[in-house]
């Protein structure tokens, strides 16, 4: 049986820069044993955030959520409880904190 790697989950998260956030306070990168969260710092793809904020004054992160699957894993029936648990993740971050979550299913 082979195993390989899928990526289910993909996302922004930003903050203000002024802000003393450590995203490995609120985020952890292992969510089961082979179910994983990384997250880097990118520059974001477009200059102002709808509200007008420039996207200048925030740390944007990319996070991609992957896990390695065995030919019998289904791979779809984990985005539910993933993106719940994720959701739960967010919402305990400070205020200040954004995010965006999509459905990224696609191996890597």
């Amino acid at each position: 049986m082979s195993e390989r790697l899928v990526k289910l989950l993909q996302g922004y998260i930003w903050y203000p820069r002024e802000a003393p956030i450590d995203l490995a306070d609120y985020l952890p990168q292992r969510l089961e044993p082979d179910l994983h969260l990384l997250w880097d710092e990118i520059t974001p793809p477009f200059t102002f955030f709808d509200d007008g904020t420039f996207a200048a004054t925030q740390h944007f992160w990319q996070f991609t959520v992957v896990k390695t699957m065995r030919d019998d894993d289904d791979a779809e029936a984990l985005i539910p409880w993933l993106t719940e648990t994720l959701q739960a993740k967010l919402e305990a971050t400070p205020p200040g904190v954004g995010w965006q979550v999509f459905g990224d299913l696609r191996e890597v």
